[in-house]
């Protein structure tokens, strides 16, 4: 049985997470399936499919208004190489243990947090077709395995000499699609977790006003001061999550 006051925290940990990816255009699973991870709240399978249901909440308000802003050809490409791999790390969920994907997921975290402190150097030119094709690769394994694709697309899109807005809606429509197929896979392969539903209720609200607040009063800050703050809740988050597994793997010494 659930209870009222984890369900609460929970529901504080989504706002966040919805509020950084309003503003960012990514972290959303990333945040939220590293403080779960570290907190043991909820089992990593039954995150994932949270994750991929809430990425779809804050989806639908974000493009409700900024879907012409997605940049059409980078779109198809990225999620084109994403979704056939979004079964492959579906695949390899499935198959590893508990460590080995706090241990992954901690790295990505941690890979994803320098990525935010240092914004990549723009392009003069857009990328070509592979380099869309391969990113959205990588992507869609990440989505696949934790439903947090962002890393390597968010190094990629945000390389391209493109408005920030419509590098934000573009990660977004590609994680909103990411996330929708997850779902699917795990509805054909009777993998739904019992309590998930309950989980995303829970998260729901808290998703919807956090996006709203987010996008109709944006914080007096300047976008390098957000990415900063965005950057310690992750690094934290992804430290926490390695440590321990390093750990259990150093011997404690001769006594």
């Amino acid at each position: 049985m659930i209870g009222t006051s984890e369900l609460a925290v929970f529901a504080a940990f989504a706002f966040v997470a919805a509020y950084v990816q309003t503003l960012t255009g990514f972290a959303f699973g990333l945040l939220l399936m590293g403080v779960l991870a570290l907190t043991g709240l909820v089992p990593l399978p039954e995150a994932a499919i949270v994750v991929s249901l809430l990425t779809l909440a804050n989806a639908m308000m974000v493009l409700a208004t900024g879907w012409r802003d997605i940049a059409a050809k980078p779109f198809f490409l990225s999620l084109a190489s994403a979704l056939p791999m979004v079964v492959a790390g579906y695949g390899l969920l499935a198959a590893s243990s508990l460590s080995v994907l706090r241990l992954i997921l901690g790295a990505v975290i941690i890979v994803s947090s320098l990525q935010l402190i240092r914004r990549p150097s723009s392009l003069a030119r857009q990328s070509g077709a592979p380099a869309f094709v391969f990113f959205g690769a990588l992507g869609g394994l990440m989505g696949g395995l934790f439903s947090t694709a962002g890393p390597p697309l968010v190094f990629q899109f945000y390389r391209q000499p493109l408005p920030h807005r419509v590098v934000r809606e573009t990660l977004v429509a590609i994680f909103s699609i990411n996330s929708l197929f997850r779902l699917g896979l795990v509805a054909a392969n009777g993998d739904w977790q019992h309590h998930a539903l309950v989980w995303a209720l829970a998260g729901l609200p808290a998703v919807l006003v956090s996006t709203y607040l987010a996008r109709r009063w944006p914080p007096c800050l300047s976008r390098q001061i957000l990415r900063r703050l965005a950057f310690g809740l992750l690094l934290l988050s992804g430290v926490s999550l390695i440590v321990p597994v390093i750990a259990e793997f150093i011997p404690v010494g001769m006594e």
